[in-house]
């Protein structure tokens, strides 16, 4: 296909605005030239442009009143997960570089056939990130946008200190020892060189980690290390953190991004407004821990009596109010556990709607407009407009009417990435202008 590629006919959510019928977006090389919302160029909708008249080479689709939309963001990937809690530790030392980098590939691109067109790391074994963001941009292999991220950066004897000391092991997995602020400043130089964009902490335990959540596992002075050696380069942090005292420290020290926020309040929502700063919520894992454990909401022995019951109902009880100060959210959990595998990315997003009473339309944004600024090319990725990247996705339903569709593989028809048809099929015959 070498012309414009036009797609007619959708139901247009543009990560944005409601969705919007009868809908025409034109494609051009990689990005959007023109959005006709509601069937009428110039017309009230979520965008602006016209299609224009049809072109010659022109290739027209008619998308039959499907969901088109932006490319999703998974803003917490591990790319290097796999069965994380069923397996032998050493964390991230299970099988080879050259494995982990093959089973990187395989991840990534179940996430691309699931309409996530973007993710952002959350750590990953050895160094696979970086070279699996290079090989994609490269062309070497399909997948998704990837912003690679360090190692997790955790203190001796932190949670995630797997590595028994009688191995005298000098190999680095998944995790990297620091103790200092000179070796966390040094470690963070390091895993930039390597081609680390985000650099992960661990802050406090909870939320998946065994040591408790009140356990502190950095100091101030070691965590302002890694933010000043990230952002003297251009790099950002994010910060395993559990804890409302470390919400604000993290935020006061200028962490980037939270993961998890279990302990959130009012005061932590002020500070991350004040400061631009993006949470991930991640409640997908914790109800899945709760439903194993028969605390889950809805379930016969519903009663939220464990921590994780507690954390879970006071977090749910705050996204409304995040939501509304303008608190910059975001999708993503830690998918790749013995009870969150890979592919089931999208079922996170209906907890938020189910749970926490966040409508489908906001949620949606969370994981397009939102998760596009997150990548750090939100002036190019996350929502439907001229100029903008064509990373889109065809939907069989509306997603902002319900958005546990998007968890039905069948339900994801086309994945375009970059402007070309990636995954799926285009739900008719393709035909080329004027024919």
């Amino acid at each position: 296909m070498t012309g414009r590629l036009v797609l007619a006919d959708a139901l247009l959510l543009d990560g944005v605005h409601a969705a919007e019928p009868h809908s025409t977006v034109v494609v051009d090389g990689n990005r959007i030239v023109s959005v006709t919302a509601g069937g009428a160029a110039g017309g009230a909708g979520p965008a602006s442009g016209g299609a224009g008249d049809l072109q010659p080479g022109d290739t027209v689709v008619d998308l039959g009143g499907r969901t088109l939309m932006p490319g999703m963001v998974s803003g917490h990937f591990h790319t290097t997960y796999h069965n994380v809690g069923g397996e032998t530790l050493p964390f991230g030392l299970e099988r080879p570089p050259a494995y982990q980098a093959l089973r990187a590939l395989a991840n990534a691109q179940l996430a691309l056939s699931r309409g996530f067109t973007s993710v952002v790391g959350a750590s990953a074994a050895f160094d696979v990130d970086a070279s699996l963001a290079a090989a994609i941009r490269d062309g070497v292999v399909e997948g998704p946008r990837v912003v690679p991220a360090s190692r997790d950066l955790i203190t001796t004897a932190d949670g995630n200190d797997t590595v028994p000391w009688w191995y005298e092991s000098a190999a680095m997995g998944v995790v990297r020892m620091c103790d200092g602020p000179d070796e966390f400043r040094k470690a963070v130089r390091d895993e930039i060189k390597r081609g680390a964009q985000i650099i992960k902490v661990y802050v406090t335990g909870g939320h998946g980690v065994m040591v408790p959540k009140h356990t502190v596992a950095l100091t101030s002075a070691e965590l302002q290390a890694v933010v000043e050696a990230a952002h003297g380069k251009g790099r950002r942090v994010r910060a395993h953190v559990a804890h409302r005292d470390a919400i604000l420290e993290c935020i006061r020290l200028g962490v980037d991004i939270i993961d998890h926020g279990d302990g959130l309040d009012e005061v932590c929502i002020d500070a991350m407004v004040a400061a631009g700063t993006f949470l991930l919520p991640s409640l997908y894992l914790p109800l899945k821990i709760l439903e194993l454990m028969g605390d889950a909401p809805g379930a016969g022995t519903m009663g939220f009596t464990t921590e994780t019951g507690h954390d879970f109902a006071a977090m749910c009880a705050m996204l409304p109010k995040a939501v509304e100060a303008g608190v910059q959210l975001a999708i993503g959990d830690d998918f790749g556990s013995s009870i969150t595998p890979h592919g089931v990315y999208a079922e996170e997003l209906a907890v938020y709607t189910r749970h926490a009473g966040i409508p489908a339309l906001e949620v949606l944004r969370w994981a397009t407009q939102v998760g596009g600024r997150l990548t750090g090319w939100g002036d190019e990725l996350g929502t439907i407009a001229p100029g903008m990247l064509a990373d889109l996705v065809v939907v069989d339903g509306d997603p902002s009417d319900d958005i546990s569709l998007l968890a039905d593989p069948a339900r994801i028809v086309a994945v375009v990435k970059d402007g070309r048809l990636v995954s799926g099929a285009f739900p008719v015959p393709v035909s080329p202008a004027g024919e």
